[in-house]
């Protein structure tokens, strides 16, 4: 890695509280949105990541960089509303497999509507190519810090 000048480190720092400036103001948005559907961010992370179909417990432990004593309250939380069920995977008694149900199907309806409108409002500005340019971006971030998939902790 190439040494950082004081000039150089100065516009990082900037844009290190600016990412952390908007990222906060991105955050309280979306909690904010999420309210009326009435799921904390962790919970509809998780419903979001169990919509493309069922997943392994563990797997969604490491796709959601979570704690697993974490992941069992949000579930706990989630199957107690009726929006998720675990299950035993019959090849691996084991293994508990996670399914969104048909009332988790409705519930990431509005989810993802109250998520559109706050991108919208976000990202109203930008075109397709600036926002596949940002999220390329943001990727690259991600992957200089190491840091796996946003967890939705404070």
């Amino acid at each position: 890695m190439t040494p950082v000048s004081a000039r150089d480190l100065r516009t990082i720092d900037r844009l290190g509280m600016l990412l952390a400036q908007h990222g906060t103001t991105t955050s309280a948005r979306i909690r904010q949105a999420l309210t009326l559907p009435g799921l904390p961010l962790r919970h509809a992370m998780t419903l979001m990541h169990l919509s493309d179909g069922p997943i392994g417990q563990r797997t969604l432990i490491e796709t959601l960089a979570v704690d697993p004593s974490v992941l069992v309250a949000i579930l706990n939380d989630l199957e107690g509303d009726g929006l998720v069920e675990r299950r035993r995977d019959p090849a691996d008694r084991r293994r508990h497999i996670v399914e969104i149900t048909s009332k988790g199907a409705e519930m990431m309806t509005q989810v993802d509507l109250a998520l559109a409108n706050v991108e919208s409002e976000l990202f109203g500005g930008l075109d397709a190519d600036d926002l596949a340019h940002l999220r390329r971006i943001l990727d690259r971030i991600k992957d200089n810090t190491g840091a796996g998939p946003c967890t939705g902790e404070e």
